[in-house]
């Protein structure tokens, strides 16, 4: 993890005593786990200031206080709102602020207008979390066993959920830094690691065939499954990451004022933006900086490129003489333990359009809408990012975005298929 620990961590238990001794060992467990995950969100939070908390930068990001108030809403309805009896909403309206986009679950306010939300306040969201953090401890704790082990998937799904609101917290509010004409820092200790090269530069995959997808029980979310088999290779992969000294060769040559090099709809969303470097990219007299979460800081020329665009990621593979690789051959490659950096430096864009798999069903309910509606238009991208929460990343986490999306912590590896 690159996200530095803050030596004052703001939990949000009013009882902070460990789990009941007369708890069950899954009881426990869970407590434990919701704890864990629930405090990390109160630990990234805690640098910011309440003016850091509302602000809404884009209608793509969420002010850090939804976030805080949004995964406590989930809880609420989806775990004690059906399965707790007796239990009392904390507010009546925050249904419909803090839901997000599950049709299903009821009305909700506008996305693009989250920003506009100046109530509640963030002692009122704390508050709310905490109401929420009671109420589900004492669900753990008084729940028959049986009852419990039907639940526990549900609040797996729950704090996985949250862990990506984790995520979403800090990319969002580095946006939002991005737009400070005088750039603030989140933790000025903040360093993205350098990439590293050792080893061949390229890795080989032969022509196969190969299982796809999520093996086995384990926690995972419903689009990585069915278990699928694929015809991947012949190919070479990169084993390492494309650096910002590679990022820079690209610009320095033209690459962003290069119509040949772009998809259509790249390049004109390249002209109207304005795009001249990656996202949080600025020039300071004639000198490269980026905008990161400890503030503004010189280009490191061996780190991993990083708030690149599809377009921009294609781009340059086009300019390498290379292309993106499929996710399938991005999967093959890691689980061989083939690829540098796989895991917890950039998320890497991959040029498999964000579909269902063969046989693919999303699970029924509201839950049925946390993916398979947003099966369009969007490519995967594979590994996981410096922000990304410890024990979220996988093999076969699907993440996805839309091409022209680049506040996140999105890099590139190239694909060779002229060895």
């Amino acid at each position: 993890m690159c996200v530095t620990k803050t030596s004052s961590v703001a939990t949000s238990w009013a009882d902070p005593a460990p789990s009941s001794v007369s708890a069950s060992p899954l009881a426990r467990q869970l407590i434990d786990a919701y704890r864990t995950v629930r405090d990390e969100t109160e630990r990234r939070a805690a640098p910011l200031s309440a003016e850091d908390q509302v602000v809404q930068s884009m209608p793509d990001a969420s002010p850090a206080k939804w976030h805080r108030a949004h995964t406590t809403w989930f809880f609420e309805q989806f775990l004690l709102g059906e399965h707790r009896p007796g239990y009392q909403v904390f507010h009546p309206d925050y249904a419909y602020l803090f839901n997000s986009y599950y049709v299903s679950a009821g009305p909700r306010h506008t996305r693009a207008a989250r920003g506009l939300l100046t109530r509640p306040g963030i002692a009122e969201v704390a508050a709310y979390r905490r109401h929420v953090d009671a109420a589900m401890i004492d669900l753990f704790e008084t729940a028959e066993q049986d009852k419990l082990e039907a639940l526990a998937p549900l609040v797996e799904v729950g704090l996985n959920h949250e862990q990506q609101h984790q995520e979403l917290l800090l990319t969002d509010i580095l946006h939002a830094f991005a737009q400070n004409p005088i750039p603030p820092a989140y933790d000025p200790s903040w360093r993205l690691p350098a990439s590293g090269r050792s080893g061949d530069e390229w890795v080989a995959l032969p022509e196969g065939i190969h299982p796809i997808g999520h093996a086995g029980d384990s926690f995972h979310f419903d689009n990585e499954k069915p278990v699928h088999r694929a015809l991947v290779g012949p190919v070479r992969l990169a084993r390492h990451l494309v650096t910002n000294a590679e990022w820079l060769e690209f610009m320095a040559d033209g690459g962003y004022r290069m119509p040949t090099l772009w998809l259509m709809d790249g390049f004109a969303s390249a002209e109207r933006e304005g795009w001249e470097a990656p996202g949080h990219w600025r020039n300071v007299d004639g000198e490269w900086r980026i905008m990161t979460l400890g503030g503004l800081q010189p280009i490191d020329a061996d780190a991993p490129a990083c708030h690149i665009s599809y377009y921009e990621a294609d781009a340059f593979a086009r300019w390498a003489g290379k292309h993106l690789p499929t996710e399938m051959e991005w999967e093959v490659a890691a689980r061989a333990g083939q690829l540098a950096n796989a895991f917890g430096m950039v998320w890497q864009w991959t040029r498999s359009a964000y579909a269902p798999y063969p046989g693919y069903k999303a699970i029924e309910g509201a839950l049925g809408e946390y993916n398979g509606k947003f099966m369009v238009n969007q490519l995967v991208l594979r590994g996981s990012s410096c922000v990304t929460p410890q024990g979220h990343s996988r093999l076969t986490y699907r993440n996805f975005f839309y091409p022209h999306h680049r506040w996140q912590f999105t890099g590139l590896r190239l694909a060779d298929y002229d060895a």
